[in-house]
């Protein structure tokens, strides 16, 4: 395992994404609440759906009183983003309760919506708590591969994409389906993520936007790996496209300190899978839930 590099450009490019620009009287009412990003550099000269659905949340969590954080979102993917032109996030301010507040925007390019999301905020208070325990004897992440180990020094524009220009470290228990499938296909995997160096803040509303960012980039994963295909059958012809995206935040976790991906995909059919994750810090703690159907066209 490679030591975490130093302020490398790749999360300093993702954070300043995130850092969105406020657009006054942008609306065609002339309403505020209309937040601008751009987009960091991505595979197929398209905008990558995870950073999408980050500056999303942070566009909502803007509007909301910072001591509600994210607890649960649902989004779709509607298009491919491009990377050249700026995304504005139109916000809607639902509903503000005494526990809760809800937010819905759109992603909006060339006066097109890319993505449509709702989030849901909630105070902290008190309450019963249980979670479902993390697997037993995984290794840890010191002692596992990671993308950056495996690709670094590949010329080839994925493999850089995954080891250079990722904000996100990954490290998959058992091996990557990066240059080949699984020798054994499974359904189910488990992988370490984290950013690939310290944040600057402990922004709760800015850690759970990177969740959102760093899962979109594993969530079918299992369903290639079920099928015996790798990252190499997409890049050679199996179409791949987040469709939805539903994710709820339990509890508070740093995303750079290590986390634990469990995943499964219970199904795949008509060109399309479905892929569940719970996120584990390494010391056990379940701090959110993911689900996420793609198009995944894999031959019958």
């Amino acid at each position: 395992m490679t030591e975490q590099l130093t302020r490398p450009d790749a999360l300093d490019r993702l954070l300043a994404v995130l850092d969105l620009r406020e657009i006054e009287g942008w609306g065609p009412r002339g309403e505020d609440d209309v937040w601008r990003g751009d987009s960091v550099p991505g595979l197929g000269n398209r905008a990558y759906g995870g950073q999408v659905l980050a500056q999303a949340v942070v566009a909502c969590g803007r509007t909301v009183d910072a001591e509600r954080a994210p607890h649960s979102m649902h989004a779709y993917f509607l298009r491919e983003g491009a990377l050249d032109v700026p995304i504005d996030f139109a916000v809607e301010r639902l509903r503000d309760g005494r526990s809760f507040s809800a937010r819905r925007t759109h992603a909006i390019q060339n006066n097109k919506p890319i993505l449509s999301l709702t989030v849901s905020f909630q105070e902290d208070q008190p309450g019963y708590d249980y979670q479902r325990s993390a697997p037993d004897d995984v290794p840890a992440p010191e002692d596992v591969r990671s993308a950056f180990d495996e690709l670094g020094g590949i010329d080839h524009p994925a493999a850089r994409w995954w080891s250079v220009d990722s904000a996100f470290e990954l490290a998959h228990v058992g091996g990557s389906l990066f240059l080949r499938p699984d020798a054994a296909p499974s359904d189910r995997q488990m992988v370490w993520v984290r950013a690939r160096h310290e944040l600057p803040t402990d922004d709760r509303l800015l850690h759970r936007a990177l969740l959102a960012y760093a899962c979109d980039q594993v969530m079918l994963e299992p369903a290639l790996r079920g099928a015996g295909k790798s990252w190499q059958d997409v890049g050679a012809g199996v179409p791949m496209a987040s469709l939805d995206h539903a994710m709820w935040w339990h509890r508070d976790a740093r995303v750079d300190d290590w986390l634990l991906f469990v995943q499964e995909a219970p199904t795949a059919q008509g060109g399309r899978a479905l892929g569940f994750a719970r996120v584990y810090t390494r010391d056990g703690v379940l701090v959110a839930s993911i689900a996420q159907e793609g198009m995944v066209r894999l031959p019958a």
